[in-house]
């Protein structure tokens, strides 16, 4: 996750020694998305079939292969359109190895953790993507200073990324514990990979949880990759910008926690993740209005603080839920599908974004450098999605735990909460 992001809080030194554009600066985190799209397929394939092992170590060497690409293509002299070439090149091959590390937390807790703490393993396995997020906001500024410590800041991302290749490649052993933790990680009752793409299409509360958190993990893609453009019109430095993604990221961590504990323990993803996503709602509202305001740094850091407090924290129960309201169907594919929706999402608002945007020709609190947009329509554009999205989610989505309703009848023999057992006759979820 350091990879996909490194050049958007630093995106004028980045098009300056690439002699590219913001737009073709964008394009670099915004090939994460595109290559997602058709090999997540791929990755739920691998996760659900080949197992946990096989599909980190790929991951895991396509994302170092990616950053020395990245690396050596800059080290030449400075030709313009040959070194971007490279450092994309690099970029695609870390957003392909993306999704096999990407879908593995979902995956990981179903195997290995019992009932009563997959909502936490899933957290902290999650979690460490963004605090790899968090890591650029604050460094990259600090290394890119000027345009030409551009190869600095490649070299300083490449080097974690062969260590943990490294690292993946001798130390993960087995896919599977020796005892399995839980009565569905025992009973294994998952269907095959394209009987359970079936299932998904006909699940409607799977169908609604596809469309309302993919376009929740849209707007905050649009938020992360263009934070930095947004805030230097209104004079906020990139400096600001990193504490800004930073301190997202960070209070994002932090409630991802508190809410995997209250979720394991009460085992209430419906309404955390409704509450949850109604405040992250009003949040980004509070920062389409805050970031258009200059010398604000104090409300602008706050507002960042709580859309990641209460937006970023979502994601890992979200996924459990994903799991719960579609199982027997496989973790990697049910949590692989929502992803790909959020990529597609996530491509047409930046696109949608950067088209709303308005040259401004005098601009005297801007440290954008020569290209100077005004970003206050697509914000508001921003906040509107996210609203809308999640209002139709809070409104219609219900569901049964199906997972936990299989559980209970495998260890007590029926099933104590009101419903159906996923592994009776139609185990695809609500038609």
């Amino acid at each position: 996750m350091q990879i996909w992001l490194s050049f958007a809080p630093v995106a004028d030194q980045s098009a300056k020694y690439l002699h590219a554009t913001l737009e073709d600066i964008n394009w670099l985190s915004m090939v994460y998305m595109v290559v997602a799209i058709p090999f997540s397929f791929g990755s739920t394939w691998m996760l659900d079939t080949l197992g946990l092992r096989i599909t980190l170590i790929l991951g895991s060497w396509l994302n170092m292969l990616g950053a020395l690409f990245r690396f050596f293509g800059c080290l030449g002299p400075s030709n313009g359109f040959s070194n971007y070439a490279m450092v994309m090149f690099g970029q695609t091959l870390c957003g392909v190895a993306q999704p096999l590390i990407f879908f593995t937390p979902t995956k990981l807790a179903a195997l290995w953790f019992p009932d009563n703490q997959r909502a936490t393993a899933n957290m902290l396995a999650s979690m460490s993507n963004p605090l790899g997020l968090l890591i650029t906001g604050i460094l990259s500024p600090k290394l890119a200073k000027n345009y030409n410590q551009i190869p600095v800041l490649l070299l300083t991302y490449a080097i974690p990324a062969s260590i943990t290749c490294f690292l993946a490649t001798v130390g993960i052993r087995n896919s599977i514990p020796p005892t399995p933790p839980s009565a569905s990680a025992e009973s294994a009752c998952l269907e095959p990979f394209l009987v359970g793409i079936k299932l998904l299409l006909k699940n409607r509360a799977y169908l609604l949880l596809l469309l309302s958190f993919g376009a929740g993990i849209g707007v905050i893609s649009c938020f992360s990759t263009l934070l930095e453009q947004i805030l230097c019109v209104k004079g906020y430095d990139n400096d600001f910008a990193g504490l800004c993604s930073a301190l997202f990221i960070a209070f994002g961590i932090l409630g991802a926690a508190l809410l995997g504990l209250y979720v394991d323990k009460t085992k209430k993803f419906t309404e955390a993740v409704k509450i949850n996503l109604l405040l992250t709602a009003l949040a980004c509202i509070a920062f389409s209005v805050v970031c258009q305001m200059p010398a604000q740094k104090v409300a602008v850091a706050a507002v960042c603080s709580l859309f990641g407090f209460f937006g970023f924290s979502t994601y890992p129960v979200a996924m459990e839920l994903s799991v719960e309201c579609s199982y027997p169907v496989g973790e990697a594919t049910s949590a692989g599908l929502i992803f790909v929706s959020g990529q597609i999402q996530s491509i047409i608002y930046i696109i949608l974004l950067q088209g709303l945007t308005k040259p401004l020709a005098y601009s005297p609190l801007s440290t954008c450098g020569k290209e100077v947009l005004s970003w206050r329509i697509p914000v508001l554009v921003m906040a509107g999605l996210c609203s809308f999205f999640i209002c139709i989610f809070v409104i219609f989505f219900n569901t049964r735990y199906r997972r936990l309703e299989a559980e209970e009848k495998n260890t007590y023999g029926t099933v104590q909460s009101n419903g159906t057992t996923a592994c009776d006759s139609s185990p695809c979820g609500d038609t």
